[in-house]
């Protein structure tokens, strides 16, 4: 019998060939690419070959046997090493944005119109505080003042009523021409006290300035008289000088004059009024007191129930003004 060829054959041959075996990769290994057996260390293959360098070399695999997947080789510097370059040029991007200055007309107008408020806002408040006299003022004084405006608001009330009187006498009298005689003396004797030809006497205050450094401007004197004028004086008299509506002071220190006339320090003033208005008027913060001292000079108030003012003005003809009642 002959033998069957299929048994003839090679038992080598009919067997399964065997699967080479998977090196496995080296710790560190970055390349993707499974070493083959028989590949040297110089990179050659089994056929003496140089292994392309920069390729993926593939072995075929058995059926069934899944891949290994390859990590993705990336070229270039790493990650880290790209972002110092990176900053100059998003400082390079910030400085462009930000200069030149893009700047609208409009807002150049809303800037404009704010800084012209703001310096507005400056110059008023610089200006109040300043010129507040009354600003560091102690609340006594300002009482005081306030004292001082009442005072001068009831005495205008009372010259309201005063008139009215009057009025209402002469349109109820009987004898109408008796009455308006009489009222007319009374005018008389006031505008004669308030001109200066009529001596006059009642209480009122004594104000002595005194000038040791010769100081004293005529000015401070004049404001002396405008405070007292405004406090309800109504005769003054400084230095046997009687002070009347159109009075004038020049000069200073040794060469003082009221009117033309010489005076000389000390000053003193007698005025007929109501003490308690005229002393207050004196001594407000910042007024003539406080005025004069500041320029080394001296200021006295003395209140009297009893001044008699006694110099006389010689009563002036006026060269043009004429009385227009008929």
């Amino acid at each position: 019998m002959s033998e069957n060829p299929q048994n003839s054959e090679d038992p080598q041959k009919s067997e399964k060939p065997e699967q080479p075996e998977r090196p496995e990769r080296p710790e560190g290994e970055t390349s993707a690419t499974p070493s083959t057996p028989g590949t040297s260390e110089a990179g050659k293959s089994e056929a003496g070959k140089p292994e392309p360098r920069g390729e993926d070399v593939r072995v075929p695999e058995a059926p069934g046997v899944p891949e290994a997947p390859e990590a993705p080789v990336t070229a270039g510097p790493p990650a880290a090493a790209a972002s110092p370059a990176a900053e100059p040029s998003g400082r390079r991007r910030l400085a462009a944005a930000l200069w030149p200055p893009r700047v609208t007309r409009a807002q150049l107008v809303v800037a404009l119109l704010l800084f012209v408020l703001g310096l507005g806002l400056a110059i008023q408040v610089s200006s109040t505080s300043e010129n507040s006299a009354l600003r560091g003022a102690r609340q006594e004084d300002l009482v005081r003042i306030l004292d001082e405006l009442d005072d001068r608001t009831q005495r205008l009330e009372d010259e309201k009523t005063r008139l009215e009187k009057q009025q209402s006498e002469l349109e109820s009298s009987s004898d109408q021409a008796e009455e308006a005689r009489k009222q007319t003396q009374e005018k008389e004797r006031q505008l004669g006290i308030l001109a200066g030809t009529v001596a006059a006497e009642g209480p009122g205050i004594t104000l002595t300035v005194g000038d040791p450094t010769g100081a004293v401007e005529s000015d401070m004197l004049l404001d002396a008289i405008q405070e007292l004028r405004a406090a309800g004086a109504e005769a003054i008299q400084v230095n046997g000088v009687r002070v009347v509506a159109d009075s004038y002071f020049t000069g200073s220190g040794d060469d003082m004059r009221i009117d033309g006339t010489k005076v000389a320090a000390p000053y003193v003033f007698k005025v007929i009024g109501k003490p308690e208005d005229l002393e207050p008027a004196l001594n407000i913060p910042g007024g003539v007191v406080q005025t004069l001292e500041k320029e080394q000079a001296t200021a006295t108030v003395e209140r009297s129930a009893k001044i008699v003012v006694d110099a006389l003005r010689p009563a002036k003809r006026p060269d043009y003004a004429q009385s227009s009642s008929q």
